[in-house]
Protein backbone atom coordinates (compact mmCIF):
# COMPACT_ATOMS: atom_id res chain seq x y z
CA UNK A 1 0.00 0.00 0.00
CA UNK A 2 1.15 3.37 -0.75
CA UNK A 3 1.68 5.81 2.65
CA UNK A 4 -1.42 8.00 1.50
CA UNK A 5 -3.73 5.15 1.21
CA UNK A 6 -2.33 3.36 4.87
CA UNK A 7 -2.40 7.31 6.47
CA UNK A 8 -6.48 7.19 5.00
CA UNK A 9 -6.96 3.94 6.44
CA UNK A 10 -5.62 4.96 9.83
CA UNK A 11 -7.48 8.23 9.68
CA UNK A 12 -10.50 6.10 9.67
CA UNK A 13 -9.95 3.98 12.03
CA UNK A 14 -9.04 6.76 14.39
CA UNK A 15 -12.25 8.68 13.69
CA UNK A 16 -13.94 5.52 14.39
CA UNK A 17 -12.63 5.32 17.40
CA UNK A 18 -13.49 8.47 18.85
CA UNK A 19 -17.26 6.53 19.77
CA UNK A 20 -14.92 4.37 22.42
CA UNK A 21 -13.90 5.90 26.04
CA UNK A 22 -11.28 4.05 27.85
CA UNK A 23 -13.87 1.88 29.52
CA UNK A 24 -13.72 0.18 26.44
CA UNK A 25 -10.55 -0.34 26.27
CA UNK A 26 -10.59 -3.17 24.42
CA UNK A 27 -11.62 -1.68 21.53
CA UNK A 28 -9.61 1.36 22.52
CA UNK A 29 -5.83 -0.53 22.64
CA UNK A 30 -7.13 -2.31 18.50
CA UNK A 31 -7.99 0.50 17.19
CA UNK A 32 -4.28 1.88 18.31
CA UNK A 33 -2.95 -1.55 17.01
CA UNK A 34 -4.83 -0.86 13.67
CA UNK A 35 -4.12 2.81 13.32
CA UNK A 36 -0.50 2.30 14.74
CA UNK A 37 0.29 -0.37 11.90
CA UNK A 38 -0.81 1.41 9.23
CA UNK A 39 1.15 5.17 10.44
CA UNK A 40 4.03 2.36 11.13
CA UNK A 41 3.97 1.56 7.32
CA UNK A 42 3.26 5.27 6.06
CA UNK A 43 6.51 5.86 8.56
CA UNK A 44 8.60 3.03 6.57
CA UNK A 45 7.60 3.25 3.42
CA UNK A 46 8.46 7.25 3.72
CA UNK A 47 12.21 6.54 5.23
CA UNK A 48 12.62 4.48 2.43
CA UNK A 49 12.99 1.63 4.80
CA UNK A 50 9.88 -0.78 2.73
CA UNK A 51 8.90 -0.28 -0.60
CA UNK A 52 4.72 0.63 -0.58
CA UNK A 53 4.53 -3.05 -1.75
CA UNK A 54 6.30 -4.79 1.16
CA UNK A 55 3.97 -3.84 4.35
CA UNK A 56 4.80 -4.65 8.22
CA UNK A 57 1.63 -6.19 9.63
CA UNK A 58 2.96 -6.80 13.18
CA UNK A 59 6.20 -5.47 14.65
CA UNK A 60 6.93 -8.55 16.54
CA UNK A 61 7.28 -10.98 13.69
CA UNK A 62 9.68 -7.95 11.90
CA UNK A 63 13.44 -10.07 10.95
CA UNK A 64 16.27 -9.18 13.21
CA UNK A 65 17.64 -7.18 10.89
CA UNK A 66 14.35 -5.17 10.17
CA UNK A 67 14.15 -4.08 13.61
CA UNK A 68 17.86 -3.12 13.61
CA UNK A 69 17.09 -0.68 10.76
CA UNK A 70 14.07 0.35 11.88
CA UNK A 71 15.61 1.26 15.80
CA UNK A 72 18.57 2.98 14.18
CA UNK A 73 16.15 5.29 12.13
CA UNK A 74 13.34 5.87 13.92
CA UNK A 75 13.23 3.39 17.59
CA UNK A 76 10.24 5.29 18.70
CA UNK A 77 7.80 3.67 16.61
CA UNK A 78 9.22 0.02 17.21
CA UNK A 79 8.71 0.85 20.78
CA UNK A 80 5.61 2.30 20.51
CA UNK A 81 3.73 -0.46 18.23
CA UNK A 82 5.87 -2.94 20.65
CA UNK A 83 4.14 -1.76 23.41
CA UNK A 84 0.64 -1.76 21.81
CA UNK A 85 1.39 -5.37 20.46
CA UNK A 86 2.06 -6.64 24.27
CA UNK A 87 -1.00 -4.54 26.09
CA UNK A 88 -3.08 -6.29 23.24
CA UNK A 89 -1.97 -10.02 25.14
CA UNK A 90 -2.89 -8.66 28.48
CA UNK A 91 -5.84 -6.28 28.12
CA UNK A 92 -7.66 -7.60 25.02
CA UNK A 93 -7.01 -11.16 25.14
CA UNK A 94 -6.65 -11.54 28.75
CA UNK A 95 -7.97 -10.07 31.95
CA UNK A 96 -5.34 -8.15 33.73
CA UNK A 97 -6.99 -5.03 35.69
CA UNK A 98 -6.41 -1.17 34.61
CA UNK A 99 -7.54 -1.43 31.36
CA UNK A 100 -8.56 2.03 31.35
CA UNK A 101 -4.50 2.80 31.70
CA UNK A 102 -3.60 0.66 28.95
CA UNK A 103 -6.40 2.11 26.65
CA UNK A 104 -4.80 5.49 27.71
CA UNK A 105 -0.91 4.31 26.97
CA UNK A 106 -1.72 2.93 23.46
CA UNK A 107 -3.44 5.97 22.62
CA UNK A 108 0.05 8.18 23.51
CA UNK A 109 1.76 5.31 21.58
CA UNK A 110 -0.41 5.98 18.42
CA UNK A 111 0.47 9.69 18.82
CA UNK A 112 4.11 9.10 18.82
CA UNK A 113 4.15 6.67 15.67
CA UNK A 114 1.15 9.26 13.91
CA UNK A 115 4.02 11.93 14.68
CA UNK A 116 6.83 10.21 13.33
CA UNK A 117 4.64 9.09 10.51
CA UNK A 118 3.89 12.64 9.29
CA UNK A 119 7.55 13.91 9.94
CA UNK A 120 9.38 11.05 8.24
CA UNK A 121 11.44 12.05 5.07
CA UNK A 122 13.93 9.40 2.73
CA UNK A 123 16.66 9.01 4.67
CA UNK A 124 20.03 10.08 3.56
CA UNK A 125 22.00 6.75 2.27
CA UNK A 126 25.11 8.54 3.23
CA UNK A 127 23.71 7.33 7.09
CA UNK A 128 24.74 3.87 6.18
CA UNK A 129 21.13 2.94 6.45
CA UNK A 130 20.22 1.32 2.96
CA UNK A 131 16.39 2.51 1.56
CA UNK A 132 14.01 -0.34 0.66
CA UNK A 133 15.65 -3.63 2.12
CA UNK A 134 14.89 -6.78 0.29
Amino acid sequence: MTPEFHRDKANMITRAMRHFTTRDYEAVIEGCMLAGTHWFNVALHKFGLRPDHHDVMHAEYLHAADRTRISIVAPQILEALDEIEASRALYVRGNVKNGGRAARRAMRNLDIIKRTAQKARPINKGRGVSPNPG
